[in-house]
């Protein structure tokens, strides 16, 4: 079988910007046999040589026909569309909508996870900032924070007398607030302090401690309108009587008020809960028995509930003034850090211990509590047991299976104490009352 070989050359010669390639119109082929290996020879086309160049970008096409091989090369139309594959089926509109549908909800729930998200990420955020500002307001009321809080309001009359410097100077050198005002109270030194960081207002609120100090001579004044009250004459000493009168309207206002006086300048002082005097200079001048006079004490005690302090100097006025201040600062983180339950009781109305269910729940309560009803055995020591040995019948198998007296009163030694700010060993100690507790026939051992 014989085939004609075409070849065009492609020239290298003209410019790139054609787009077209620049055939030769003078075609030169040859005849080729087909061999019965199906290989095809053409010995002449390699060595064949153009004027405008070699035919290393010859195009060699092996046709029966010259128009077929012409046909062949033309480049194929761009414009004619092209035939959809026979596979692909046209989708229909419902199928369209219907998977419409399922990209719209997708993409909802994606929303709705999206806000789930950010909504568990703002729950989280603001526990951490309550944790966060928890922390802050309990470190705030420690005492050497809170003490820097109060402010001591001191009455204008006391610095009338010239060694009230004292105090004034004492408070600068602590660098604790304070102001000169006046009160409700003559002779008085008060305290205020902010108000909790729970209340939206802002403000002070005065607290119900009050000192009143006065002097030897005032005091004098208050006693005789004691002595008048008791006697049943006090209209008499009405007009004369103007600190005590003072005093019971101050109290009148101010129910909570808790009111201590002061008396400075005087030799007596409080000894073993009662008073005594050295050299008689209030019995003298009062011309009054020991029985009198405390008769007058025990009277404001009562009645007005007002206790009584002999001091000698305004030195001794300003330490009683800062121990007022330090025990005020400590108050609230007291009443906050102090657990108002009992810790052998529990929760709720139900008084007859740990609640224990059916299925068993709520032994490991039991237990626990009972470990805690040891003196010096805190919530981590117990729970330290209880996780080692869930139940008291597990300890005592633990014990049986030791040889030696020594090895069961150490058993619970190494085990280790967590939750708390450096971990530690339950100690030798615990680890030998409890075997005590457990293994003991002796109802009248002392545990500790």
């Amino acid at each position: 079988m014989s085939k004609r070989v075409y070849a065009w050359e492609l020239s290298d010669s003209d410019s790139e910007g054609d787009s077209e390639c620049n055939v030769n119109p003078k075609q030169t082929y040859t005849k080729v046999t087909e061999k019965d290996s199906n290989i095809l020879h053409v010995p002449e086309i390699a060595k064949t040589s153009v004027n405008h160049g070699t035919l290393s970008n010859a195009i060699v096409v092996l046709e029966d026909d010259e128009e077929d091989a012409k046909d062949l090369l033309k480049p194929p139309n761009r414009t004619e569309p092209s035939t959809p594959s026979p596979g692909k089926k046209r989708r229909t509109r419902e199928e369209v909508d219907a998977d419409r549908a399922k990209a719209e909800e997708r993409k909802a729930e994606r929303e709705r996870a999206k806000q789930e998200r950010e909504k568990k990420k703002e729950e989280k955020r603001l526990e951490q900032q309550e944790r966060k500002e928890a922390a802050e307001r309990l470190k705030s009321y420690r005492p050497e924070n809170y003490v820097k809080c109060l402010t001591v309001r001191i009455h204008p009359v006391l610095l009338q007398d010239g060694n009230s410097d004292v105090l004034t100077e004492t408070l600068a050198e602590l660098e604790w607030k304070s102001c000169i005002e006046p009160h409700s109270l003559t002779h008085s030194i008060t305290w205020t302090r902010p108000l909790p960081q729970e209340n939206s207002e802002d403000g002070e609120v005065e607290d119900e401690q009050v000192l009143m100090v006065i002097s030897l001579y005032e005091f004098m004044d208050v006693v005789t309108s004691v002595k008048q009250i008791l006697q049943g004459n006090s209209s008499r000493h009405k007009e004369s009587s103007s600190l005590l009168t003072a005093l019971t309207d101050h109290l009148k206002t101010h129910t909570g008020s808790v009111v201590t006086m002061l008396v400075m300048g005087s030799s007596q002082h409080r000894k073993r809960g009662s008073w005594y005097h050295s050299h008689g200079d209030l019995r003298s001048q009062l011309g009054m028995e020991d029985v009198d006079i405390e008769e007058v004490l025990v009277y404001l005690q009562l009645y007005k509930s007002v206790c009584v302090h002999f001091l000698y100097n305004w030195k001794e006025v300003a330490d009683q003034v800062c121990s007022y201040t330090k025990a005020l600062s400590k108050r609230p983180f007291k009443a906050m850090s102090e657990c108002t339950e009992l810790g052998f009781c529990v929760d709720g109305s139900w008084a007859a211990g740990a609640r224990v269910e059916r299925d068993g729940k709520g032994l490991a309560a039991v237990w626990s509590r009972q470990l805690q009803q040891l003196n010096r055995v805190s919530p981590a020591v117990a729970t330290a047991v209880t996780s080692a040995y869930p139940s008291p019948q597990l300890l005592l198998q633990a014990y049986e299976k030791l040889d030696s007296e020594k090895e069961r009163r150490g058993l619970l030694a190494d085990l280790t104490v967590k939750g708390m700010v450096k971990e530690r060993r339950v100690g030798p100690e615990f680890s030998a009352r409890i075997y005590r507790i457990l293994t003991t026939e002796n109802p009248q051992l002392v545990l500790d």
